[in-house]
């Protein structure tokens, strides 16, 4: 009787073992089916940043590419709003299907740790890299209401009104915010910054003279400089671009030894399948071939990205450990 009862638990035990092996076994190959039909339905692209703002410009220029590429629709989300955070977080806490993308660009994931209070992810754990998908230089940009048409103009003209001059961003923690703090700390002078919610309010603003000098990526200010709306007066890189020869590097223009250099990239919640990683990647690489994405990058300014998702992860590491010791530097902290 008593054997008889061990042969029954055994056999119960083994069932459940074998039933179990075979729901992971269908588990799996659903999930490796579902890789395999990757895309099926749309897809978000979460950007961070307003509509009509550097970041934004190059994610539709993007997501352009990869509908026609993946054969569905890529609809661009933007939200704007809590230093690049809101969006980014949103990216992260998003399931790891891969129907949902971000835009991380370098605020975002390099520089908000170092000068926000508090940032609700971790771009080192929490992030998973796509691949880089664009880099380039900011343009440093003047209203037409100041009388300033260089940079020593600027600086002349900051250090006779120390205070006055006001330098609108696209939001705390930008680029180009940290661009105005080291263009300030290097150059001696006192000009006070004004956030934004995105570049192309703080620009509209700048074209009715309520602020006075901005650095944006040049994606979204080059048609306001070369419609005459701003009055571009440098570039922010190592060296002058060949779509904007006329412009000096604000190195060259007094301003020894500044450079400062901009990127973003396609960036997925952690958890997100190595095939559907991979059929992104493939994605990005294969747009950046594209005759028409490289002709309108150019036209912007902008320089073409692409690359493996561990080469963008290496790169937001070593830009994470460079903007932390800037922001050291420049004691430069958004309460």
């Amino acid at each position: 009787m008593r054997a008889s009862r061990k042969i029954i638990r055994r056999i119960k035990s083994t069932c459940a073992f074998s039933w179990a092996g075979v729901s992971l076994l269908a588990a799996s190959t659903l999930a490796f089916a579902q890789d395999n039909r990757y895309p099926d339905r749309p897809l978000r692209f979460i950007v961070p940043q307003a509509a009509g703002s550097a970041s934004d410009t190059s994610a539709r220029i993007l997501a352009h590419e990869f509908t026609r590429l993946l054969g569905q629709q890529v609809v661009v989300d933007n939200r704007p709003g809590g230093g690049l955070t809101i969006g980014i977080e949103m990216v992260v806490r998003a399931a790891p299907d891969g129907y949902t993308i971000g835009y991380g660009n370098i605020g975002g994931i390099a520089i908000n740790r170092s000068i926000l209070p508090k940032v609700p992810y971790d771009a080192l754990k929490d992030v998973q890299p796509i691949a880089l998908t664009s880099t380039g230089s900011q343009m440093l940009a003047v209203s037409n209401v100041v009388p300033i048409k260089s940079v020593r103009d600027l600086i002349n003209h900051a250090k006779a009104n120390p205070g006055k001059l006001l330098n609108a961003s696209s939001g705390n923690g930008s680029p180009g915010h940290l661009s105005g703090e080291l263009f300030k700390q290097m150059a001696g002078v006192n000009i006070a910054h004004v956030p934004y919610k995105g570049g192309a309010q703080a620009m509209t603003d700048m074209m009715s003279g309520q602020v006075h000098l901005i650095f944006e990526s040049m994606s979204s200010i080059s048609p306001h400089h070369r419609g005459g709306r701003l009055r571009g007066i440098a570039v922010t890189g190592p060296k002058r671009l060949s779509s904007f020869p006329d412009l000096p590097t604000i190195a060259e223009s007094g301003v020894p030894g500044y450079e400062v250099t901009v990127w973003g990239g396609m960036i997925a919640p952690m958890g997100v399948s190595k095939t559907v990683i991979a059929r992104l990647n493939d994605t990005v690489n294969k747009s950046m071939t594209s005759p028409s994405l490289i002709e309108k990058y150019a036209s912007n300014g902008v320089e073409l990205g692409g690359g493996t998702p561990e080469a963008f992860g290496v790169l937001i590491k070593s830009e994470i450990e460079k903007y932390a010791m800037i922001a050291k530097t420049l004691k430069a902290k958004v309460d």
